[in-house]
C-alpha cells in the first residue's frame, strides 16, 4: 500500500481483518485454509475470475490449499505466483505431499529460515535461486529496552524472588522434555562449581502439561545441590520485562523450535542469549565461526553438552560493564536489522518489486 500498490487479501477473516480494511486493503471472504476439494474447486474458480477482472499481477499464497486454488487458477495468465512454507518441516506424506507440492511450484518462494529451505530444496530438488528467506517479524517496538519502565523490572525481580545484585539467567519456553531444562540444571551445577552462586535461573512458562518431566528437573536440581538457584515460574504474561530483567537468555532446546522467536525477542532487548545448535536457532544469533569474534551477540552450543553450555552462561556473566554493553547493543542492531517489522515488510516488498520488473 505505502508503494502505491492495490491490496487484496483472500481469506476466512480474523482479527486484523478491520485493521487491514482501515488501510485500505480490500477484503474477499475466501476458505483458503482447506483441503476439501469442492473448496477448493470454488476458490479456483473465483481467483481465476479475481486475477482477470481485478488485472492481477503477483499472488502470493500462504498455505498448501491456497497454493495449490492458485496455482490451478493461474494457468497461462502472466502473473507471478508466489508461495510461502510454513515454519515446521512436516514429515512427508502421500496426503500432505499431493498440496504441499504447488508450495514449491511458485515462481518465487519465500522460506522463514535457511533451516526450512535447505529441507525444502532436498525434498523437491528446487534451484536455489528460487527461494528467498525471510525470517519471521519479530516487535521491536514492543520488545525495546526503550519500552520497559524500570518498575515493571523491578517488579518481576520481586515476583520471582530475585535478591539485589544477584544475576539472572533467564530461560523462557514450557517445560517440556524437547526444550532441554534439565541441560540447564546440568550447566547450573559447573557454574556453581567454578564460584559463581550470585545467580538465579529462571524457567518461565508452562510447568503443568508435562508433570513428569517438572518433576524430574526439580529432582535433578535438588541431586546437584542448585535448587536453591532455582525459580519455576510458569507462564509469564510480560515477556518484555522478563527479558528486562534478564542478564543472558538460554534457549537449551534439543528439537527444532517453531521460529526460534525466543532468541530474536531476546537480542531485541538487548540481550546476549546462549542457544543450542537445533533447527533454525544457529542463524537467529551472531557468533563465530559464521561472524567475527567483535560482531558476536551470543554462543551457540552443541544440545547435550553442559560444559560448553555453562561455558557460555559463565562468559556472559563475566563480562565487565562495557563488554557487556557493547555486546547488547550489538543484538539490538542485529534485531532491529533483521527480525524488525520493517525490515521483514521491506524484504517481501524487494520480493514483489524484483518481480514486477520481469516478464512471467
Amino acid at each position: 500500500m505505502q508503494a502505491g500498490a492495490r491490496t487484496i487479501v483472500a481469506s476466512e477473516g480474523g482479527p486484523l481483518a478491520g485493521e487491514l480494511r482501515a488501510f485500505g486493503v480490500e477484503w474477499v471472504t475466501m476458505p483458503t485454509e482447506t483441503y476439501n476439494p469442492l473448496a477448493l474447486r470454488r476458490n479456483t474458480g473465483r481467483l481465476a475470475r479475481m486475477i482477470a477482472g481485478e488485472r492481477v499481477d503477483i499472488i502470493h499464497a500462504f498455505g498448501a490449499g491456497a497454493a495449490w486454488s492458485a496455482l490451478s487458477a493461474i494457468g497461462r495468465m502472466p502473473v507471478w505466483l508466489v508461495t510461502s512454507f510454513g515454519d515446521r518441516v512436516e514429515p512427508p506424506s502421500w496426503f500432505g505431499g499431493k498440496f504441499e507440492g504447488a508450495l514449491a511450484k511458485g515462481h518465487r518462494i519465500v522460506a522463514p529460515s535457511s533451516y526450512v529451505a535447505r529441507a525444502m530444496i532436498e525434498r523437491y530438488r528446487l534451484p536455489p535461486d528460487r527461494i528467498t528467506v525471510i525470517p519471521r517479524r519479530v516487535d521491536t517496538a514492543q520488545f525495546s529496552p526503550a519500552a520497559v519502565h524500570a518498575d515493571r523490572v523491578a517488579a518481576m525481580r520481586r515476583a520471582w524472588g530475585i535478591l539485589p545484585n544477584t544475576r539472572v539467567v533467564l530461560v523462557p519456553g514450557r517445560i517440556a522434555p524437547w526444550n532441554g531444562q534439565l541441560g540447564v540444571v546440568d550447566a547450573a551445577r559447573l557454574v556453581a562449581g567454578g564460584g559463581r552462586r550470585n545467580v538465579a535461573f529462571v524457567l518461565a512458562g508452562d510447568d503443568r502439561a508435562e508433570p513428569a518431566y517438572r518433576d524430574a528437573v526439580i529432582k535433578r536440581a535438588h541431586g546437584h545441590a542448585v535448587d536453591t538457584l532455582f525459580r519455576m515460574v510458569g507462564h509469564c504474561h510480560d515477556m518484555p520485562a522478563a527479558l528486562a530483567a534478564a542478564d543472558v537468555v538460554v534457549v537449551p532446546a534439543l528439537k527444532p523450535p517453531l521460529t526460534g522467536r525466543a532468541a530474536a525477542e531476546a537480542q531485541a532487548m538487548g540481550r546476549p542469549v546462549v542457544v543450542n545448535a537445533v533447527g533454525v536457532l544457529p542463524e537467529n544469533v551472531l557468533a563465530p565461526p559464521r561472524m567475527a569474534e567483535e560482531l558476536r551477540t551470543g554462543w551457540i552450543v552443541r544440545p547435550g553438552h553442559a560444559g560448553e553450555l555453562a561455558r557460555g552462561i559463565a562468559t556472559a556473566l563475566a563480562m565487565d560493564r562495557k563488554t557487556y554493553d557493547a555486546m547488547g547493543a550489538r543484538a539490538r542492531q542485529f534485531a532491529e536489522f533483521v527480525f524488525s517489522p520493517h525490515s521483514v515488510s521491506a524484504a517481501m516488498r524487494g520480493l514483489y518489486t524484483s518481480l514486477l520488473s520481469r516478464q512471467p
